[in-house]
């Protein structure tokens, strides 16, 4: 087989979609992967209008698109359009990644293990502590799902408070843990960061190109929290140099977003891919912008 295939008629498409999507650095992993393997795959990004979705999911079935990441702001939009999800993905109720069987589309989550595995890789202690999760959508869903059932106290706090109400009752429904949603004002924050252990950023706050925001300001954080942040461009957030400045222990997405790309992957093509080549290239691009 050829080492660097040809583009050709016969050449698999996978895909991200969302909106926007210039941050995703989705292409730059998978079609590094796919080349190393020799695969016969072409990995691109489609920025997908909110009115749109539901004619792009069409769209995959009629252009015979082999996978799909989703990410902000369809993980949960997605799933009426599609034909089957998995157990996990329905008791999260997001969905980010889609493999097409023949016009039939299957949905997952891989985010909740991606998510899990980069906290415990990087030594984060989640059993018996409390957690605060900022976001109340797929990623903050599939995140506190992941953990909760280790913990012993989750909060989730988000802008509005009715949809962190809904997932903190979701998640007392359907795990062992007692979930509170509150609102994300100051006054609350602030009592709710005296009070945790964790502290996971799930919202948007701080991505490309907005660098310069963050959910928390630096006099609310304090030194015995562990920050993980799933924005992964940039590599480190706003949110992550001032928790790193008062000696916060900290994590941001890049290995998330980079075990959750390896499941999709391995799922759509049938092979293991190198973890470590795929998170050096993201690293390698992100270092050139």
């Amino acid at each position: 087989m050829l080492k660097k295939p040809y583009i050709t008629a016969r050449t698999n498409v996978l895909c991200v979609i969302g909106h926007p999507i210039e941050h995703s650095m989705s292409p730059i992993m998978h079609n590094a992967a796919l080349k190393d393997l020799s695969l016969d795959y072409v990995y691109v990004a489609f920025n997908i209008p909110p009115n749109d979705l539901k004619r792009a999911v069409l769209g995959f079935k009629m252009f015979s698109i082999k996978g799909i990441n989703v990410t902000i702001p369809y993980k949960e939009n997605i799933i009426p359009y599609l034909d089957e999800i998995d157990p996990l993905a329905e008791k999260i109720g997001a969905v980010n990644t889609i493999k097409n069987e023949g016009k039939y589309l299957i949905g997952k989550n891989t985010d909740a293990s991606g998510a899990k595995k980069a906290l415990l890789d990087a030594g984060c202690e989640i059993t018996g502590k409390k957690a605060l999760i900022l976001g109340a959508g797929g990623a903050a869903k599939a995140v506190s799902f992941a953990i909760s059932e280790d913990l012993d106290a989750l909060y989730i706090a988000n802008r509005t408070e009715k949809r962190a109400i809904k997932l903190a009752k979701d998640l007392t429904n359907k795990t062992a843990i007692k979930a509170i949603g509150k609102n994300m004002s100051i006054n609350t924050l602030k009592n709710l960061l005296d009070e945790v252990d964790i502290l996971i950023n799930t919202t948007p706050l701080g991505m490309y190109p907005a660098i310069e925001e963050s959910p928390i300001s630096e006099e609310m954080l304090h030194n015995d929290l562990f920050v993980f942040d799933i924005v992964y461009n940039p590599l480190e957030t706003k949110l992550l140099k001032e928790a790193s400045k008062i000696g916060c222990k900290t994590l941001s997405g890049l290995d998330m977003f980079v075990n959750q790309g390896a499941l999709a992957f391995e799922w759509w093509t049938g092979k293991k891919p190198n973890l470590n080549l795929m998170k050096e290239k993201v690293v390698e691009f992100l270092g050139k912008k």
